[in-house]
């Protein structure tokens, strides 16, 4: 284990550039944002590359190029504008145990939002940025999206909340993809009402391990709180932008298997 915080601060800044490139992005599910100029169709696209991101990255993108290709590869258009047979080709899709039941309810949760709202920013903050930790914005963003009537109890579990204990690894991972911004081009800074320095950094288990091995956690365990702990520490290295140092974590672990 690392002790001396300069050499963990060298390693990690290494390997943030090393890995904050462009040629990070094809083989990422962040690729499936990036087919995209539209801000509504990246922000809907994003969201369902994230949340679907477990497994394999191989078949997680695939499985979201088929989610775009249902959605005539303009989400946005699509939540706005379908008919309800159009819904039918969604019927039966699959990724893990997300299922159609959970696909439909969250395009009908955003073709009610998007009908209101210019950007899904707000979804997070709340009008007038009422909402100002992540912890409040995220649950707030949960307790938004099952606000509809009938909303599936099983879905819930696909949409992670700190009110659960969750460490939010794919809501933070959607989070950095929309706020972050450097000239590095991996990451889309659309929304500016959060700020880079509000992130929490996305906590894998291979996040996690690296993170452990050179003592940038300490907790035992994986919520919240911890996720909020190795924010923490990164901060010491870079307190406007602590998250950049995802890249050097999750490199470390899956490329490198340190």
């Amino acid at each position: 284990m690392y002790k001396d915080l300069p050499s963990i601060k060298d390693l990690l800044d290494d390997r943030v550039e090393k890995y904050n490139q462009p040629d990070f992005i094809p083989n990422d599910p962040v690729s499936i944002p990036h087919r995209f100029t539209k801000k509504q169709d990246i922000e809907i696209s994003g969201f369902f590359a994230a949340i679907l991101a477990w497994g394999q990255r191989k078949t997680i993108i695939n499985n979201c190029l088929k989610l775009m290709d249902f959605m005539d590869n303009a989400p946005h258009d699509f939540i706005l504008h379908h008919q309800d047979q159009d819904l039918q080709r969604l019927l039966d899709f699959k990724h893990r145990t997300f299922n159609d039941t959970d696909l439909l309810y969250l395009v009908y949760f955003f073709q009610q939002y998007y009908q209101q709202h210019d950007t899904l920013e707000t979804a997070f903050t709340g009008e007038q940025n009422v909402y100002v930790t992540q912890k409040e914005r995220l649950e707030h963003f949960h307790n938004l999206v099952f606000s509809l009537e009938d909303a599936p109890q099983r879905t819930k579990k696909h949409i992670a909340t700190p009110a659960r204990k969750s460490a939010c690894k794919r809501l933070n991972m959607y989070l950095r993809w929309m706020v972050r911004r450097d000239n590095a081009g991996v990451d889309f800074g659309l929304w500016d009402t959060m700020q880079m320095s509000d992130l929490i950094c996305p906590c894998d288990v291979h996040v996690e391990r690296v993170a452990r091995r050179l003592g940038l956690i300490t907790r035992k365990g994986m919520d919240w709180e911890t996720a909020a702990e190795l924010t923490e520490h990164l901060k010491a290295f870079d307190p406007t932008d602590p998250v950049k140092y995802d890249f050097a974590l999750f490199g470390l672990g899956i490329e490198e298997k340190f």
